[in-house]
């Protein structure tokens, strides 16, 4: 099975969006070229493990988010992910709307109109 950096590339300038990071402003933060910070995001170059870890921490996801798609939590309190464990599929994902909703209301310039839910 060959790992997918196109997928992996596509997360990192979700991510980025999100954050609203400018592709050049991440490159600068990892000390790389932009050329080359756009050839990760499309996939054409592997990042070196130094940059991959920057990336993380630029990004504040775990690798595992980058690589396979998927968060693994660390710094949850173990409680609370056993508690997730025993919940309905429908509860889990309202779990994921409402920390969706804090994930949004921390970043800078949130509004008290962006409360508001679909």
């Amino acid at each position: 099975m060959e790992f997918q950096y196109k997928d992996m590339g596509n997360r990192i300038k979700v991510r980025r969006k999100e954050l609203k990071i400018k592709q050049a402003e991440l490159a600068e933060a990892l000390e790389i070229s932009n050329n080359h910070m756009s050839s990760i995001e499309n996939g054409r170059q592997k990042p070196s493990l130094d940059t991959f870890v920057g990336i993380c921490k630029q990004l504040n996801v775990t690798p595992d988010y980058l690589l396979l798609g998927t968060m693994h939590g660390y710094n949850i309190p173990q409680d609370i992910l056993d508690k997730l464990r025993l919940c309905s599929q429908s509860d889990i994902e309202l779990a994921r709307d409402f920390i969706e909703l804090l994930v949004k209301r921390n970043h800078i310039g949130y509004s008290k109109d962006d409360y508001m839910l679909p």
